[in-house]
């Protein structure tokens, strides 16, 4: 606690002063153009990654970065996009995976789990992701089943936030478009769901080490861009 404490006075010691009238402005409300929907993980900052001043994301995290779909669940994440839909009117919804995450892990090895029964039951609307990379997929071990995993989950979860009612209406307006990104820790680099090519690319060109489009996620999103 002492270290978010001082963290805390660094802030208004170091950063407010130089965005005092940026504070003022959002204490009065929010205009955020983007919902980020990601992983609880603690690597996985946003606004850092991203460089977004305060203001500008309205940021949603949960284990594993799922959207359950509207019928079968009604919970804070659903909630949460309504009122970014309909009350923050935001123009892009992104859901958001990442490397080495625990929650794709345990859709590998279930067993891992097996003594947490309320994350056991979260992680059924994940499942998704598991059954194609079973049947479709080279392998559900190691790193690339690992990989094939987690980007699956995030062409799941992107079908799933299409189901609710707000969402699939902004969709068919035009006015929200929805994306599904991974974000690679290790390298910083930033990959994005390109329904074209049935799989994520590189979303800045010249990254090396993020190869093309990957096959296994191949569902193509109408009113999905990348």
């Amino acid at each position: 606690m002492d270290r978010l404490i001082q963290g805390f006075n660094r802030f208004r010691r170091e950063v407010f002063p130089h965005q005092r009238e940026l504070f003022h402005k959002l204490a009065q409300g929010q205009q955020p153009h983007t919902m980020f929907i990601t992983c609880a993980d603690s690597r996985v900052m946003p606004e850092l990654i991203l460089c977004a001043q305060p203001g500008e994301l309205f940021v949603y995290r949960n284990v594993g970065n799922i959207v359950p779909p509207y019928a079968q669940h009604v919970s804070s994440v659903v909630a949460a996009i309504e009122y970014a839909v309909k009350v923050l009117k935001v123009r892009h919804i992104v859901i958001c995976g990442h490397s080495d995450c625990g929650a794709m892990k345990a859709l590998q090895d279930p067993e891992r789990i097996a003594s947490m029964p309320s994350l056991s039951a979260w992680l059924r609307h994940a499942d998704v992701a598991r059954h194609v990379v079973a049947e479709n997929g080279p392998t559900l071990e190691g790193e690339v089943g690992l990989r094939c995993l987690t980007e699956e989950n995030v062409v799941g979860q992107l079908e799933h936030l299409r189901t609710l009612p707000a969402v699939a209406a902004a969709i068919a307006n035009g006015s929200l478009a929805i994306h599904g990104w991974i974000y690679d820790i290790a390298h910083a680099e930033l990959r994005a769901f390109d329904p074209a090519r049935g799989g994520f690319v590189a979303v800045l060109p010249g990254s090396e080490s993020a190869p093309d489009a990957t096959p296994l996620a191949r569902f193509a999103l109408t009113g999905t861009d990348a």
